[in-house]
Order: structure tokens, then sequence, then C-alpha cells
């Protein structure tokens, strides 16, 4: 299998870090979507959507995401990647999607212990567990439609690469 695979998910799902191990096994390269935005635009995420709005870096985020799309590449997306159509079938089309899939709690535990705020500018300004929860519930529909495998993101990183390699085991043997 060379054809490119997307992550998608909410925030601190474990797509950057989850996407890093699975190319270390595949022998393909890892790309984080908004790594590769901060470093084309001298802004970090949150400093995109201060100058710019949501709507100006969701624009730029698609770009990045036909930019960075290409063979024996895992492409670690935004949270946000799935909110536009376009995104969602370009990535079918384009590759193998595996949702990552965790928990509100699992989550708001992993923002709380790592917080980010120039990666991770809030997106309603309330707490931590009532954004993840209340994101998570507004987007799950929009993961799943995009989503070729789901796989379960609540535990350790190399049990979530094993479900993923499984998954997409899978996929090469359809």
């Amino acid at each position: 299998m060379t054809q490119p695979i997307f992550l998608v998910g909410p925030r601190a799902c474990g797509k950057t870090t989850v996407g890093d191990a699975l190319a270390q096994a595949t022998g393909f390269t890892c790309i984080d979507t908004d790594h590769w935005l901060a470093a084309h635009t001298g802004m970090t995420v949150a400093e995109i959507v201060e100058k710019e709005g949501w709507d100006g870096f969701r624009r730029r985020e698609s770009e990045a995401l036909r930019a960075v799309t290409a063979a024996s590449t895992v492409i670690a997306t935004g949270g946000g990647m799935v909110l536009s159509e376009a995104n969602r079938q370009f990535m079918r089309e384009h590759g193998v999607v595996i949702y990552l899939s965790a928990p509100a709690h699992v989550l708001a535990s992993r923002l709380a212990a790592v917080p980010e705020p120039g990666q991770r500018p809030t997106l309603t300004g309330k707490t931590i567990i009532d954004e993840v929860a209340e994101v998570l519930a507004e987007r799950e529909t929009l993961y799943r439609a995009a989503a070729h495998h789901v796989v379960d993101a609540a535990g350790e990183r190399d049990a979530i690469v094993t479900r993923a390699l499984a998954a997409l085991h899978l996929a090469q043997a359809s």
C-alpha cells in the first residue's frame, strides 16, 4: 500500500503522535497539516485565526491538505478538517481515512495535561471538558462520514498504532 493515510479526529485524539509512529511502522513520511501550515505561513494556528478569522484558517487548512497529499504519507489533519464536505470527499477519494475516536473525558484530560494555546485556540471559550464535549458532539458524524476505518484512540499510543495497522491490513486485503 502506498496511498496516503489520513488521520482525522478531534483535538488530542493522537493524530500527530499516532501519525509519527504509524509512519515509522510503515516506512511512510508523516505530515501534520497544522504544523505544515505554521511553517509555510510563519504563524501559529492561533495567529492565523486572530488575523484571518476561522474562515480564513479553514481556507488555508484546505489548501494545506491538498498540498501535502502524496503517496506513502501519513497526514495528521487538524480537528476541523472534516467540516468541509470537499475535504471529506478529497480524503476518501485520495487515500485511506482513519478516525481516531476517543471519549470527551479522555480528550479533555490530554488537553489539560499538555495545553498548547498557540496550536489549540479555544473554539467556544468554554471550559476544556465542556468545549471538547460540545465540539465532539457536533463533529462525530462528520468524522465517521469521512472515515474508512474507526480506531479506538482512548488507550496508549502503541495499542492505537497496532489497531490502525490492523485496519490498514484489512484495507489491503479488500
